[in-house]
């Protein structure tokens, strides 16, 4: 039995085979290697791919490496434009003065209405003042005065220049001016950029006795006069010399002015040592009419201001300064004229400023002995823009008032002393622009001297 059933399944197992392999014909052995070689075509279609593939992929990150080195000379670039880049040299030889030349300056027309007196359109003035840069370290400035006035005469009489009337002529004429016209020189320096922290400065210099004359004369002045102190105790100029500077403090906007000069100083108005002859207002210039040196006595005068500003938050700051001068004033070289001014300013925020100035000085003389004078002024100013009412005519409109007082003054109507004069102004701007301004202020004064009354002032100013 057992030999019989492994006999059957030895023929099962020989006839299997032979059924399969029966069942492949040659039309589906031909259909499937086709397949095969399709595919295979297909794989190499796709290693080709592939390959192409790679290769636009080399050449992008090529490009883009090209790119990204383009980009990072292009910043380099630009960074290195951003630069401060030095002037050119201006070579001194060459025609450069149209291209270095600049004329700035201001105009002023008044009308007034003093006690006492007929209102008027009183004054005209017209103020360039003209700038050079001959180079990297030359500068040049110079400013003039045209100023129209009545000249007090009669109508129909003349004293102006005009050709065909002498100078001076009082002649009635039949369409007389009776004004004068007068053209001073204001100042006139050269400056010479040392380094970052000295400046050195020569000729008809504006005196750094306080800040006003630098830089509050003129257009920038909030009110149509200047302080009484300033106009009768401190020469405006000097012919001389100047060093000059700022040093910082810190890198938080600090620093420290400082200014040291030599001038020609006040002189005698008539050679004397008399009181009344002291002359502040620049007479001690160039030579005499003789031929004389310039300065009328022996040694010139020494001054300098130090000051200080310290800003404490933006648009907030204060600077306060201490100056002095000192030195001969008379021919003969017996007395001295000396001078002190502490200056003080603070801005709060963008709309409100108050300034002021205390001033001393004191002279010998032959024949009142030591003289001493001193006056002191403060102001403010607030921009009503600062309520942010928006507002149109409101926003343009500063209010400003001036308190300012001198002791011991001397007046030259009456030739006499001890005149002390203080005066009260309240007053108006109207910024019709930023440069055109419409000024108003009514002064009230309390004095012993009767030339001195109250007034009225309507100013027109243009900075240019």
């Amino acid at each position: 039995m057992t030999l019989g059933l492994m006999a059957a399944g030895c023929a099962i197992g020989t006839a299997v085979p032979t059924q399969v392999s029966a069942a492949v014909s040659d039309s589906d052995f031909d259909a499937l290697k086709q397949q095969v070689q399709q595919m295979s075509g297909e794989l190499q279609s796709l290693k080709q791919t592939n390959q192409q593939d790679q290769q636009t992929i080399q050449q992008l990150q090529q490009q883009l490496g090209e790119t990204q080195t383009l980009a990072t000379n292009a910043v380099q670039k630009a960074e290195a434009a951003a630069q401060p880049q030095p002037l050119p040299r201006v070579p001194i030889d060459e025609a450069t003065v149209n291209h270095n030349f600049q004329i700035l300056g201001d105009a002023e027309f008044q009308f007034s209405k003093a006690t006492g007196q007929n209102a008027a359109f009183s004054l005209a003035d017209f103020a360039p003042i003209f700038l050079y840069r001959g180079g990297d370290n030359v500068l040049f400035e110079a400013g003039f005065d045209f100023i129209l006035q009545n000249n007090g005469g009669t109508p129909g009489t003349s004293t102006d220049s005009n050709p065909a009337n002498p100078p001076g002529d009082t002649t009635p004429t039949a369409n007389g001016t009776g004004y004068t016209t007068t053209i001073n020189l204001s100042f006139a320096q050269l400056d010479y950029v040392m380094d970052d922290y000295v400046t050195l400065c020569v000729g008809d210099l504006l005196l750094p006795l306080g800040t006003y004359s630098e830089r509050s004369a003129g257009w920038l002045n909030k009110f149509p006069d200047n302080p009484l102190a300033v106009d009768a105790l401190l020469p405006g100029t000097g012919i001389g010399a100047e060093l000059r500077g700022a040093i910082p403090v810190g890198d938080s906007g600090k620093f420290i002015n400082y200014s040291v000069y030599g001038v020609n100083g006040p002189g005698s108005a008539d050679g004397t040592g008399n009181a009344a002859q002291l002359d502040i207002a620049g007479g001690n210039v160039g030579f005499t009419s003789n031929g004389g040196m310039a300065n009328l006595h022996g040694k010139p005068d020494g001054g300098g201001r130090l000051g200080i500003f310290l800003p404490f938050q933006p648009h907030c700051d204060l600077e306060l300064g201490i100056s002095a001068q000192s030195g001969e004033w008379d021919n003969a070289g017996n007395h001295l004229w000396t001078a002190c001014v502490f200056d003080a300013a603070l801005h709060l925020g963008s709309s409100l400023e108050i300034k002021g100035e205390y001033i001393q000085t004191q002279y010998g003389s032959d024949d009142l002995g030591t003289v001493h004078q001193q006056g002191w002024w403060v102001q403010a100013g607030y921009k009503l823009a600062g309520l942010n009412l928006e507002l149109p005519v409101i926003n343009n409109v500063e209010l400003v008032g001036r308190f300012d007082s001198l002791q011991n003054g001397y007046d030259s109507g009456n030739n006499a002393f001890d005149f002390n004069t203080r005066r009260y102004s309240a007053g108006y701007i109207y910024y019709i622009t930023t440069a055109l301004l419409f000024e108003g202020d009514y002064e009230f004064l309390n004095s012993n001297d009767p030339s001195q009354v109250n007034q009225f002032i309507l100013q027109l100013s243009y900075g240019f």
